[in-house]
């Protein structure tokens, strides 16, 4: 098991800058937890049936990293993506890679502080497993700097999203744990979760459909 500082590291943009520079070309140095073909089944409920393709959602991807998610969703028809991390290596990387598909943008940029997001302009944030780099200690008391990250991204990530726009997240920690850092001061969601199913150990995985408190049952636009 890493050590808990090893883990702290992972909510510092030097460690991922210093592991995107071991990619080859062309070739994702890994799919960060889970694949697209994993969370497939849970996407068309949370994402295809709440906003259609042709409902042209803005997507924002938060750590996108090197995976293939937005490739996949331009596949499935949606051309109005934002990719953002907040490592500069693999935001240019993956500028490269993916210059012939249209509608996906990549910026560099933390989750922490996103001021080139207009306020109330995001559809539908998705992030699979980046808040969980956020985290390390004990999940029962987590230390201040975790507590001070994860509520700094998730008031960013309020102030983003539209009062009708849903956050899709993936994870591998326990959702008793989560409740507390989602709802932290100055935020509140409303959350559905789901067991996805099992890891390659015993645990389950989750995906969490969050909406803005109160607006639940709004209509979607885009």
């Amino acid at each position: 098991m890493a050590s808990d500082e090893a883990l702290a590291e992972l909510a510092e943009p030097g460690y991922w800058d210093a592991r995107y520079d071991e990619a080859e070309p062309g070739k994702p140095l890994h799919e960060w937890f889970r694949s697209f073909a994993d969370i497939e089944e849970f996407l068309k409920r949370s994402l295809f049936q709440v906003y259609p393709a042709e409902s042209n959602p803005r997507i924002l991807h938060l750590g996108s990293g090197d995976s293939t998610v937005p490739e996949d969703l331009a596949k499935c028809g949606y051309r109005n993506q934002l990719c953002v991390d907040f490592s500069a290596v693999v935001i240019k990387m993956m500028t490269q890679q993916h210059a012939e598909i249209k509608g996906i943008e990549w910026q560099q940029m933390d989750i922490r502080q996103m001021d080139k997001i207009p306020s109330q302009s995001i559809d539908v944030a998705f992030d699979k497993a980046t808040l969980d780099a956020m985290i390390h200690g004990s999940p029962w008391t987590p230390p201040p700097d975790v507590v001070d990250n994860t509520g700094r991204y998730m008031r960013e990530l309020t102030r983003v999203l539209k009062p009708t726009g849903i956050f899709i997240y993936i994870t591998y920690r326990q959702p008793h744990f989560l409740r507390p850092l989602l709802n932290c001061e100055g935020t509140n969601w409303d959350i559905d979760i789901e067991t996805l199913g099992k890891l390659d150990s015993s645990f389950s995985y989750y995906g969490f459909t969050c909406t803005l408190a109160g607006t639940r049952d709004a209509g979607k636009t885009s």
